[in-house]
Order: C-alpha cells, then sequence, then structure tokens
C-alpha cells in the first residue's frame, strides 16, 4: 500500500545505524532539516562530501497523513539517500504514528521538531528538565540548538549544550552557527556531543565537512548534474546555486546572476564564467 504513493526506493544500507555511528568516538557530521532546502537533491550532493547523515525538511504530520499530494511533493528518497532522518511536527500523536508508519521502511529515524531555531530556556534548567523527560520516554537522541527564544544572530551557548549532554545518557547533538569543519569539529570537543548539525553553513558550502573553506567549482558542477537529473525545480536550483557562490562572486556577478530566470541561462551563465 505505502509504494503506491511514496515516490521512494527502500532503504538497502540499513547497516548505516545512526545510533552506532553516534558510539563510535568520531564526529558524526549532519545536515539540518532545513524547511524547502535539505530535500533529496540537496542531500545526495552533501553526502558526496563527507556528510554523515542527513535530514529531510520538516514535514506537517496531518497533512502527510490525509494528503496524497502532501506526501508526492514533500518525500522522495532513493537507496543512496542513506542514513535518513525524518522530521514530523504534529501536536497529535496518533497523526505522528500514522506518518512514522507510512516512511518507516524508508528512513532510519524519526524525528520530532520541538521548537526549531530555538532549543534552550533563559533558565537552563528547564531545559535539561525538558531533555530528561525526553530521554525517559525513550528517544534515541536530542538535537540542541544553543539559542534561545530571542536570540536571532547572538554566539550560541556551548556552554549550555555541554551541560545538557553532561546531564543525559543518550547521544547530543550540538547545532548552530557552524560554518567550516574545523568549527564542527572544535565544537565537539567543547561541548563534549556526538555530532555536530549544521545547516546555513552547508547552504553557503555543501563541501563544508570535506574540508573546503568555500564551495569548490567541482560541487557547483556536482549539483548541476544532481539537480538536473532529479528533476529539481528552477526555483530550488537556482537558489542553492545563488548560496553555493555567495562567496566566490563579486556584486555585479551576483546581480546577473541572481537575475536569471530559467536553467538554460544559469547554465549558459556556468558554462561562460567557469567552464562548467
Amino acid at each position: 500500500m505505502k509504494s503506491d504513493y511514496i515516490k521512494t526506493t527502500r532503504c538497502q544500507e540499513r547497516r548505516k545505524d545512526p545510533l552506532e555511528m553516534f558510539h563510535s568516538g568520531q564526529l558524526v557530521k549532519i545536515c539540518a532539516p532545513m524547511v524547502r532546502y535539505s530535500k533529496l537533491a540537496f542531500r545526495t550532493l552533501v553526502r558526496k562530501y563527507s556528510c554523515d547523515l542527513c535530514y529531510t525538511p520538516m514535514i506537517v504530520a496531518a497533512d502527510f497523513v490525509k494528503s496524497i499530494k502532501a506526501r508526492d511533493s514533500e518525500f522522495t528518497t532513493n537507496q543512496g539517500d542513506c542514513p535518513l532522518i525524518v522530521q514530523f511536527a504534529a501536536n497529535d500523536a496518533r497523526l505522528l504514528s500514522d506518518a512514522a508508519c507510512i516512511v518507516c521502511p524508508y528512513a532510519n529515524g524519526i524525528d520530532i521538531n520541538c521548537g526549531c531555531p530555538q532549543r534552550i530556556h533563559d533558565d537552563l534548567t528547564r531545559t535539561v528538565d525538558l531533555c530528561r523527560k525526553a530521554e525517559a520516554t525513550g528517544v534515541s537522541w536530542i538535537t540542541v540548538h544553543g539559542r534561545t527564544v530571542e536570540e536571532r544572530h547572538q554566539p550560541v551557548h556551548y556552554d549550555a549544550i555541554k551541560i545538557i549532554k553532561e546531564n543525559l545518557s543518550i547521544p547530543v547533538i550540538a547545532n548552530g552557527d557552524i560554518k567550516s569543519l574545523k568549527e564542527a569539529e572544535n565544537v565537539w570537543q567543547i561541548t563534549g556531543t556526538d555530532g555536530v548539525m549544521v545547516a546555513r553553513g552547508l547552504l553557503a558550502n555543501p563541501a563544508m565537512f570535506a574540508g573546503y573553506e568555500e564551495t569548490p567549482l567541482k560541487c557547483i558542477w556536482d549539483w548541476v548534474d544532481i539537480a538536473l537529473e532529479l528533476g529539481t525545480p528552477y526555483m530550488c536550483f537556482h537558489q542553492h546555486l545563488m548560496y553555493m557562490m555567495e562567496k566566490i562572486t563579486s556584486r555585479q556577478e551576483k546581480r546577473v546572476f541572481n537575475a536569471l530566470s530559467s536553467t538554460s541561462a544559469v547554465l549558459d551563465y556556468l558554462t561562460d564564467h567557469y567552464g562548467i
């Protein structure tokens, strides 16, 4: 029944158990759940550049369960898209359970969005208490974004993440303002967590986890190939390129490139300027 309406292939690499990765003692590098962005094509790209674990964008469980159209548009995967965590937003346990049952043959885990991007309280004891309650219910791991509700661009409270990690026995993932592999390794060491999750840093440089300081031309070329092969909609295709090329283009080049309105125009531009 499930295969009738989900354009997916069952994960053939169940041996890539995220929990085993978290207990390996190595830094686990994770692509965050980003609305509109962390879909199959982008996940495929970052996996080519040393990303260990990917999340889907946040999916509204109620819509996913009730609408075939929502299932088709919100969740697509393939054999290479593994290990994969599907993130849902839900306020109804039954709908969350139903949504999880639909995707479980195609994923390695289900994540519940609990207030992205703020996940710590001013009173840290409240956050620790919440995490302990979640641990008691049987969750496998917790990701903590180290900012309060009011904070947007202020420094991340990695000390708070460290305290949370010290008070839990399950794996904890650090998230927030990580823009390079070196920063990821530093945060991992400072917090004592089991992995790091990155969002905007990977949008700007999908090859970040492979140690590149800025997006290499090979990565841009890979994105073009992957996006065209998977039929990525133009707006998404173009937007990702704008993020990737932010640091390697001048202001004038940005104005020209950002105004392009078709895939063919983008391909012509890349060919003329970068030989791609």
